[in-house]
């Protein structure tokens, strides 16, 4: 049983309970998710199974996309909806929907976020939730993350000294969706927090598309799991592809080095996904000592 799955993860669910689940679902120990969700976070989280395991560090680096809401005029400990109220600022209701819109922009490209206090980041072999829970403050690596996309989705809507819009994020991994709400509120002049957030997309992955653990415990009990595996390939949808010629493809399977020019349009910065007859071979990276020469970062085949 090798091969990708698109779950659907349902609130109060870890990234780890999916896994756990399903390693008694599928029988096979052999699983792994490809990004991690909060668990009052629903949507797609992709999960391999078998030999695709080998390819989930390319799933954890993939971009994803969130769907949520913004509220404007309370902030909480936690970022979201869970944590205690922090601070208090009504929001008029004369605020436009361009004043959003044009602040909205300025997050977009490569930006810098610090992560909550409430986050599993570790600073001194310590998750931050810990000094937090422990009233501990610490002080937070500061990340670069990448905003391909954030837009407003939905009307205001105003109601007890509060404004509320829903959005869609675009994004690197390792971005803290909630913060990048804080940030916006704090931008726009309020205080203010993530009141909801769904993954819609991640690998090429659609939450149309996705199957809650009831539905594949059934397709596992009428033997019928094929038919909502994946192929291995979807790992790597997220990078650069290359398809070879036969020669090329012997030469990867013996792990050979490649010159920059030997494929045309690559980016020699990021990784090269590697394909013959429409299969897997290997990932390919910049060498570190070497400009212009690919060397194997992973060959599969």
């Amino acid at each position: 049983m090798n091969g990708i799955l698109n779950v659907y993860k349902e609130a109060g669910w870890t990234s780890f309970d999916v896994v756990a689940k399903l390693r008694g679902i599928l029988k096979t120990k052999k699983i792994g998710h490809g990004g991690t969700l909060d668990p009052q976070v629903t949507g797609v989280l992709p999960i391999a199974v078998g030999k695709a395991t080998r390819l989930l560090e390319y799933m954890e680096e993939s971009g994803k996309v969130y769907e949520g809401e913004v509220t404007l005029g309370f902030s909480t400990e936690t970022e979201d909806a869970e944590g205690a109220v922090i601070e208090v600022t009504k929001v008029p209701t004369h605020l436009s929907e361009e004043t959003i819109d044009t602040a909205m922009t300025k997050f977009l490209g490569e930006i810098q976020q610090i992560p909550p206090m409430y986050s599993a980041v570790k600073v001194k072999g310590k998750r931050l939730y810990e000094y937090a829970r422990a009233g501990e403050n610490v002080e937070r690596p500061i990340r670069q993350v990448m905003i391909k996309e954030f837009v407003r989705t939905s009307p205001i809507t105003f109601k007890e000294d509060c404004a509320r819009f829903t959005f869609r994020v675009a994004c690197s991994k390792g971005t803290y969706v909630r913060t990048l709400a804080v940030d916006l509120a704090a931008a726009l002049g309020y205080a203010g927090h993530m009141s909801k957030l769904q993954r819609t997309s991640a690998n090429g992955l659609q939450i149309d598309d996705a199957l809650t653990l009831e539905q594949i415990e059934e397709y596992a009990k009428l033997e019928e799991l094929g038919q909502i595996l994946q192929p291995k390939e979807v790992a790597v949808s997220d990078l650069p592809r290359v398809d070879l010629k036969s020669e090329q493809a012997e030469a990867v399977r013996v792990g050979k080095k490649f010159e920059l020019s030997d494929f045309e349009n690559v980016d020699a910065e990021k990784k090269v996904a590697l394909f013959y007859k429409e299969k897997l071979l290997a990932v390919y990276m910049k060498h570190p000592e070497k400009s212009g020469i690919l060397k194997p970062h992973k060959v599969i085949n």
